[in-house]
């Protein structure tokens, strides 16, 4: 067996634990295991000649993330970002111990890590790549729930720092998303 399909089948395996569910199309599934699949699905639609380093960062970039609860950590921005900081870390060194199992060499491991933890964003295109996967990701499958949610000036908020992250390439690929009329207002109002 190829090195990627293995490390991606011990990723999914991780994932799969999730004790946590989303319903689509009628079945359960774990909740990260189905998040992780529709990045790889993204990536592929989004940036079909990417390479395995950047298959194993999408695919990975979430392993067992309900591992590190959000509440475990403050009610506001503080806490919010402590959270992310410490799940980047946290995503790259179970990503990198699949990898050494695997028996991927030092610097392919070293680079997938730079790209979970999203080092130099804007400057690396891999990172600005996996960045750009997991807004439209949010985007098609996470947002019209989002926008029901909450109100207008908070949904454009978000939509706001959700496209700032976004390389203008994504920026293009999230207007031609298919969405219902209500949450591409959002996005229309937000650029």
């Amino acid at each position: 067996m190829k090195k990627i399909t293995r490390a991606i089948s011990i990723i999914d395996d991780e994932n799969s634990k999730d004790p946590n569910f989303e319903f689509f199309n009628g079945e359960k599934f774990p909740k990260e295991f189905l998040y992780s699949k529709r990045m790889s699905e993204r990536l592929v639609n989004f940036a079909p000649e990417s390479s395995d380093i950047m298959k194993i960062a999408v695919r990975g970039h979430h392993i067992c993330r309900w591992e590190i609860p959000r509440t475990e950590f403050s009610n506001d921005r503080k806490g919010y970002l402590k959270w992310r900081i410490q799940l980047y870390s946290y995503h790259a060194d179970k990503v990198s111990l699949i990898l050494k199992e695997v028996g991927y060499e030092e610097h392919f491991i070293d680079r997938v890590a730079s790209i979970i933890k999203k080092q130099k964003l804007k400057k690396d295109p891999e990172a600005q790549l996996l960045e750009d996967v997991i807004c439209l990701v949010f985007l098609e499958h996470y947002f019209v729930d989002f926008a029901r949610k909450h109100e207008e000036k908070k949904v454009i908020d978000i939509v706001k720092k959700t496209l700032v992250k976004m390389s203008e390439e994504g920026k293009k690929a999230a207007m031609q998303l298919e969405l219902p009329e209500y949450t591409l207002s959002f996005l229309k109002k937000a650029l």
